[in-house]
């Protein structure tokens, strides 16, 4: 769903229903990006329900309303390492290797083998992969959402597409 830039601005004067019509057009992308990056549905939801209550408090800082949507995504980024970091501080009450292996109960040997795979990756190895595999970011687009050089997110997916592929080899 193309996001409408009417709605942004007036979502940035505090106008609850063009916010609420943003969160129609993105919320389905945020939540498989959160359920990919954490594997558990109610830790994703969690971290989609905090971007957009952050989102909304914070949109009026937006400067450039075009960038909404890798604005929003790198919201959610930060949330996801976050509750990734406290897979880890809990590691003892959550297997964190459960966690990432989510494809399990698909019947697709191809399927279970890549999302195994993907699990040994790290968690910005993974975020990645799935932003340009699985959502076709631009390179431009990741690099906007992870607030990095363009040229530093080329060689990273370039690093992790190749690591990924020794792997599956």
């Amino acid at each position: 769903m193309e996001l409408n830039p009417h709605d942004i601005a007036e979502a940035k004067k505090g106008d609850r229903i063009a916010f609420g019509k943003l969160y129609e057009s993105v919320a389905k992308d945020l939540y498989k990006l959160a359920l990919y990056i954490l594997g558990n549905k109610e830790d994703a939801e969690d971290a989609v329900s905090e971007t957009f209550i952050e989102a909304f408090n914070g949109i009026k800082n937006l400067r450039n309303d075009s960038s909404f949507k890798p604005w929003i995504m790198r919201i959610l980024s930060i949330r996801c390492k976050r509750k990734i970091g406290n897979y880890i501080k809990n590691k003892s009450t959550v297997d964190i290797s459960e966690c990432l292996n989510i494809s399990a109960k698909d019947n697709s040997e191809e399927k279970v083998i890549l999302w195994e795979a993907i699990g040994k990756l790290t968690f910005e190895e993974r975020e990645f992969v799935l932003l340009s595999v699985l959502y076709n970011y631009t390179i431009k687009e990741i690099a906007e959402i992870k607030d990095l050089p363009q040229g530093t997110v080329s060689s990273k997916i370039h690093r992790t597409m190749k690591k990924l592929q020794k792997m599956l080899s």
